[in-house]
C-alpha cells in the first residue's frame, strides 16, 4: 500500500555512542530494516580491516589526502580518534538534504557536534548508551579484541562521550538490540512527519 509522505528536506541522523554501546551494529541493522534511510560513507586514514570494503565501510585514503580534503572544504567534520582520522565528505550530505532523502550517520560525540554546528535544521542527534559502565565495560572484555590497556583507552574515552548526553536529541539505552532498534525507527518515523521539515505546509489542503 502507498503511504502519503509530505515534501520535505531530507534528515542528516546522527547516531554516536561509546565504542561496545552496539551503535554501530544499530546502525546496520537500521539501514536494512527502515525504509528510505541511507548510510553516509566515512572517510578514515586507518588501516582496512580484513572484513571491510574500501567504498562500502569506508573510503580509505592517506593522511596527505585527508589534509587535502579538509583544505579543499569537502568534509562537513573530522576528527582524530586512537591515531587516525575520520571525515564525513560534505557533498551527499548537501545533496541528501535538499532532495529529502535521508541519512544515517555513524560518528563520534566530535563529529556530531560539527554535523549540527553545519546542519542546526536538519540535524537529528541520537546518543547510544548501555544501561552502566559496568554493562559497557562488560561488553568490551568479552569481545578479546584488546589488550587492557586500549580497553581502559575506550572505557576513559566512553565517560567522556557519555558526559555529553544532554547536547544530544535523544537517549538510545541499548539493553536489548531488538527493543532498541524499535526505538530507533520509532525516533525516526516522529522525526519525518515534523511540521517544521515540510517544504510548503500540508499541501493537499490547500485551496
Amino acid at each position: 500500500m502507498d503511504h502519503y509522505r509530505p515534501s520535505r528536506r531530507g534528515i542528516v541522523f546522527i547516531l554516536s555512542g561509546p565504542s561496545g554501546a552496539g551503535k554501530s551494529t544499530i546502525w546496520r541493522a537500521a539501514l536494512k530494516s527502515i525504509e528510505g534511510l541511507e548510510p553516509s560513507i566515512s572517510l578514515t586514514t586507518r588501516t582496512a580491516r580484513s572484513n571491510e570494503i574500501d567504498g562500502v565501510d569506508y573510503h580509505f585514503v592517506t593522511e596527505d589526502e585527508f589534509k587535502r580534503r579538509i583544505q579543499r572544504g569537502e568534509l562537513a567534520e573530522w576528527a582524530g580518534v586512537f591515531g587516525s582520522s575520520y571525515g564525513t565528505p560534505r557533498a551527499p550530505l548537501d545533496r541528501a538534504v535538499a532532495e529529502g532523502r535521508d541519512i544515517l550517520l555513524d560518528i563520534d560525540v566530535q563529529g556530531a557536534r560539527q554535523l549540527r554546528r553545519q546542519y542546526p535544521a536538519d540535524a537529528v542527534t541520537i546518543l547510544a548508551m548501555t544501561p552502566s559502565f559496568e554493562v559497557l565495560e562488560e561488553r568490551l572484555r568479552r569481545r578479546g579484541t584488546e589488550e587492557p590497556a586500549a580497553i581502559a583507552r575506550r572505557l576513559e574515552r566512553a565517560e567522556e562521550e557519555v558526559a555529553a548526553y544532554s547536547e544530544y536529541d535523544y537517549l538510545l539505552i541499548n539493553d536489548e538490540f531488538e527493543c532498541s532498534l524499535e526505538r530507533l525507527k520509532a525516533i525516526i518515523e516522529a522525526e519525518r512527519w515534523r511540521v517544521a521539515r515540510l517544504r510548503e505546509g500540508f499541501a493537499p489542503w490547500r485551496r
